[in-house]
């Protein structure tokens, strides 16, 4: 393995962590990490990604965000209250004004990029399904179009 390569596994391995303790931490990103994860494993092991990818929990996730930059309307809800209530208890507790600050920016940050994100449709979700069944469709070129399905579709 290259220098390279262990580096990245090393960094895809790590955000992979953070990216779960982040789900019972209310200020770690969750889905930051795990995109970075998926980023890391991608260019450095196809084993790795594809297990990423595959994985229970986290690889639909993963796939319709890459693929489609797209959320379950039910994911994109639960999100915003855990975000919005954790930092408004945060906030209650803490009583300083340049925390407060902050957490209201990270509270406007996250709820931005979670209105942007399309809404999971039915279509897209069957696409995400045969895509996890079949994990030979899951390549490079599946996750650089950036949420472009125009072209796959036509």
């Amino acid at each position: 393995m290259r220098l390279k390569q262990v580096l990245l596994v090393i960094a895809g391995s790590g955000s992979l962590f953070l990216g779960v303790t982040g789900i019972v931490l209310p200020l770690l990103p969750t889905t930051l990490f795990l995109l970075l994860a998926a980023f890391c494993n991608l260019r450095s092991s196809e084993k790795l990604y594809r297990w990423l990818i595959g994985h229970k929990l986290f690889g639909a996730y993963i796939y319709s965000y890459l693929n489609f930059r797209a959320v379950r309307r039910r994911a994109r809800n639960l999100a915003l209250a855990l975000v919005c209530s954790t930092l408004t208890l945060t906030m209650m507790l803490i009583s300083n004004a340049a925390v407060t600050v902050i957490l209201v920016g990270v509270d406007t940050a996250v709820s931005i990029h979670l209105f942007k994100l399309k809404t999971l449709t039915s279509e897209m979700l069957e696409e995400v399904r045969k895509g996890l069944k079949n994990p030979d469709t899951i390549n490079k070129d599946n996750t650089s179009n950036s949420g472009n399905t125009q072209s796959r579709s036509q």
